[in-house]
């Protein structure tokens, strides 16, 4: 099937349809290529952050404490 063929199928799909289709393949995408799915530089920064994290796992704070200054603000 040709891709114009497809998105003429994928066009019928209902919104809630066609968004599960795309993350169905996207993951498709992910598990051929992984390096596929980020680039070079936003690759080096999560490997910066993780050893950041690793050097030091209690710099930062908790999810509740996150969110619940989120919440706290006007």
């Amino acid at each position: 099937m040709s891709t114009d063929a497809l998105l003429n199928e994928v066009r019928k799909l209902s919104v809630d349809e066609r968004i599960r289709f795309v993350e169905e393949v996207w993951q498709t995408i992910g598990a051929d290529d992984p390096s596929a799915l980020i680039d070079d530089e936003t690759r080096a920064e999560l490997d910066r952050r993780l050893d950041d994290y690793r050097a030091n796992p209690d710099a930062g704070l908790s999810w509740e404490e996150v969110k619940q200054r989120i919440q706290s603000k006007p």
